[in-house]
């Protein structure tokens, strides 16, 4: 009896495995990455489907469908849902990032503007006029499949002429400003270019004493 002690002792500690299940002798690989993508370029109006892959301390990678929490930087840029499903909402960049147990991953999405047909230049304030020594910011707002986007920070901004005595606008952010001194009265528009289509819009504006 005694000599087959050992072996009755191996055939009940590999029943009891089996009884306990594979998670008497496996353990889940540890989630250690998270590669979220594509990084692209959409158009406001489509949307884009955002893929987070995670890498696990055993060396596998596999999708994640469930528990990621998705999040857009930019809201006025792109928004993103809970499938992970970007929409392109106005011109710039976001950063899309994705969240699954302790490991986070992002991508950053870039949106232009789709379909885009005019730009309508407006001054803030609703002036088409200032004196000499005070500044005005001005709003470029497209039309794009019949909505309506601000372009203000997209565009390039110019005057036409382009150089005016005391005059100078800031080509990024349409903030334009003057400087004392002149008594004559200046004319001129100011213009807004879609560096991409080429489309663009003016208004006329008068700076007096």
């Amino acid at each position: 009896m005694r000599r087959w002690a050992p072996f009755l002792a191996a055939t009940t500690l590999l029943t009891l495995g089996f009884s306990l299940g594979c998670e008497g002798f496996f353990v889940d690989p540890v989630l250690t990455g998270l590669a979220v993508g594509p990084a692209a370029t959409i158009q406001t109006g489509t949307t884009i489907q955002m893929i987070a892959t995670g890498s696990y301390n055993d060396g596998s990678q596999s999708k994640l469908s469930k528990n990621v929490y998705w999040n857009s930087a930019s809201l006025r840029v792109a928004t993103i849902n809970s499938s992970g499903v970007v929409s392109g909402v106005g011109p710039g960049q976001s950063v899309i990032s994705a969240a699954a147990e302790t490991v986070t991953g992002s991508a950053t999405i870039t949106v232009i503007v789709g379909n885009l047909s005019s730009i309508k230049v407006t001054s803030q304030n609703g002036f088409n006029n200032i004196t000499y020594g005070s500044s005005e910011q001005f709003i470029a707002t497209g039309t794009a499949s019949g909505q309506q986007i601000d372009l203000t920070n997209s565009v390039t901004w110019s005057t036409n002429p382009a150089v005016i005595p005391n005059v100078s606008i800031d080509p990024k952010s349409g903030l334009l400003t003057t400087t004392a001194g002149l008594t004559q009265v200046a004319q001129f528009d100011v213009v807004a270019t879609d560096p991409t289509t080429g489309i663009v819009g003016s208004m006329p504006f008068t700076v007096h004493q």
